[in-house]
């Protein structure tokens, strides 16, 4: 594969998880999830969740094709159903419904509210699942790894970066994913369509 290709799948495959993974957008969510825990509890948490969030996405890359395979399912029609579910999340984001955050008040502060939905939820699994069958696993994994490390980052400074962009900064960030989100979708469900 020419290098060029090379670049243009791994920035198309960056774009597509930090996009579904929206940890940007996800501050008033984790800043509600961790504003009462000490700095420590928060780290521990935080490190516990994205671990935890890590191997639910290697496991959906590496053996999600089998599974499709094992249910009789072509990746043509997963394009077609996992770009409907990416577009209702979209359209949720673009909306601005916070059903996913008055969901998270319910549960204690733990790695797997973190880790899932709001790290490896559903668009996250569907994006991989699909960037596997365009760009193979290892562009896949490591623009995965990479993204991981940016929503460590993130977890880590969700208070300075919460101050920093504010509620309605944060709701502005999730908007514009949702968008792209959204189109992102309509493409996937055009591509499943058109190879039926």
């Amino acid at each position: 594969m020419p290098f060029e290709l090379i670049i243009t799948g791994f920035i198309k495959a960056f774009f597509a998880i930090f996009v579904a993974m929206d940890a940007f957008g996800n501050l008033p969510i984790l800043s509600t999830l961790t504003q009462k825990l000490s700095a420590k509890e928060r780290n521990k948490n935080v490190n516990g969740a994205v671990l935890i969030a890590a191997i639910l996405l290697f496991i959906f890359l590496f053996f999600g094709a089998r599974i499709l395979q094992y249910f009789g399912i072509s990746i043509d029609s997963f394009k077609i159903a996992g770009g409907i579910i990416l577009l209702i999340i979209g359209i949720k984001i673009v909306l601005g419904l916070r059903l996913r955050e008055e969901r998270a008040k319910r549960y204690e502060v733990a790695a797997v509210p973190l880790a899932t939905p709001l790290i490896t939820g559903p668009a996250v699994i569907t994006v991989i699942l699909l960037l596997v069958n365009e760009f193979g696993y290892l562009l896949t994994l490591i623009a995965s790894l990479l993204n991981l490390f940016i929503t460590w980052v993130v977890l880590r400074q969700t208070a300075l970066l919460f101050k920093l962009f504010g509620r309605q900064g944060s709701d502005i960030i999730a908007r514009i994913m949702g968008l792209i989100l959204t189109a992102l979708a309509v493409e996937f469900i055009k591509q499943g369509w058109l190879s039926l």
